[in-house]
């Protein structure tokens, strides 16, 4: 039996790029799809926009206490085999990302899988420059280069897993990906399979909103690095010059 996916969409004022988010997942191939939304108290047009869906859906509204906690609550309705976190103002590249992930999730019987990204900037889309490591848990604690919205879980790893953790604002993602390593290893495609828009909303656009995401990364990594002082050590000083860059690179903006 095909897989089913749980696309969950979290929504707050998201008007003005929902639209084509919401094409994106209409127009997929794949034939069986739950389309979850959880919106935080939106007032300018969004949930006119998914009650004018001409196809079934879940609508959590008035979900308050951050993304964190909405992506939890969309979880907990959801029941596909498969869990895809799509934001409000993300969107699928092609029609056949869902039925792509399915055949390779089918094929190799893991639990996850993530590919890449594009970037939207105004109305550009632009490839992703950056080359990731192979998979690997040291990979990954050396740097999350998963990516959220290209990123699919089988919703019983999701729950051994125990979602996101809302006491994180920034690194929930990045500690998520780290419990799933340390369940299932990941299919890994170099494919862009969605589009990042990167805008004023977006939660990593500002050098300040760069350093508080990049301080949390570190906590984060911390908690699940070894109590080896040399890689700890190590750990620091990537740390360091990282911050470093992005100060530097603030000092010339």
């Amino acid at each position: 039996m095909a897989l089913t996916f749980s696309v969950i969409t979290c929504t707050w004022n998201s008007a003005q790029y929902l639209r084509e988010s919401i094409a994106s997942v209409l127009a997929q191939d794949h034939p069986h799809i739950e389309y979850i939304f959880v919106d935080g108290g939106s007032k300018d047009g969004t949930l006119e926009q998914i009650h004018a869906l001409q196809r079934p859906y879940k609508l959590l509204e008035n979900v308050r206490g951050g993304v964190s906690r909405a992506m939890n609550e969309g979880l907990r309705v959801a029941s596909g085999d498969v869990i895809a976190y799509l934001h409000s103002d993300d969107y699928y590249l092609r029609p056949d990302v869902l039925s792509t992930v399915a055949r390779h999730l089918e094929e190799s019987g893991r639990g996850w899988l993530f590919g890449r990204t594009m970037a939207l900037i105004g109305h550009e889309l632009r490839p992703d420059n950056y080359v990731a490591p192979r998979f690997s848990y040291n990979n990954l604690l050396r740097g999350n280069f998963v990516p959220h919205p290209a990123t699919f879980v089988r919703r019983e790893l999701m729950l051994r897993a125990g979602g996101f953790n809302t006491n994180l604002k920034y690194a929930m993602d990045y500690d998520l990906w780290l419990k799933l390593a340390t369940l299932s290893e990941p299919v890994q495609l170099d494919d862009a399979l969605t589009a990042f828009r990167e805008h004023e909303g977006s939660l990593s656009t500002s050098s300040r909103t760069r350093l508080a995401a990049m301080a949390e990364d570190f906590r984060v990594r911390l908690t699940y690095a070894s109590n080896n002082p040399i890689e700890r050590l190590a750990h620091y000083a990537r740390y360091f010059v990282r911050r470093r860059r992005i100060m530097q690179a603030k000092g010339h903006a």
